[in-house]
């Protein structure tokens, strides 16, 4: 009878620890989805090159606060290619820039302050 109690026990010890396991996972895949997404701001930047024909433009920019990207030079995709009508190479500009699609995508410029 001892036996018996003891496997009782054992088995509806399991059965709560299978009964919250799916509560914990849940808990656990929700808690990135409830975190503050970082709203993209204004970035300096010196225009370096301009390539009207593919839609792309080289940037010398300061540090990219919410993609944590340190400064460097690099090429971004424009959203709109009507932006690179308005700027020059050499022109200090800010800038937003989001990733959209596996890109980094240029979606704002404004005159350098």
């Amino acid at each position: 009878m001892k036996k018996f109690i003891q496997t009782v026990a054992q088995l509806l010890a399991a059965v709560a620890l299978s009964l919250s396991l799916p509560s914990m996972a849940q808990t656990t895949m929700d808690h990135g989805k409830t975190s503050t997404a970082v709203t993209p701001g204004m970035t300096d930047g010196e225009i370096r090159k301009i390539d009207k024909e593919n839609g792309k433009i080289t940037i010398k920019h300061s540090e990219i606060k919410h993609m944590d990207m340190p400064p460097m030079s690099m090429v971004f995709n424009v959203k709109d290619m009507a932006m690179l009508d308005k700027v020059q190479a050499g022109q200090k500009i800010q800038f937003i820039v989001i990733q959209d699609a596996g890109k980094m995508v240029v979606t704002d410029i404004q005159p350098g302050k």
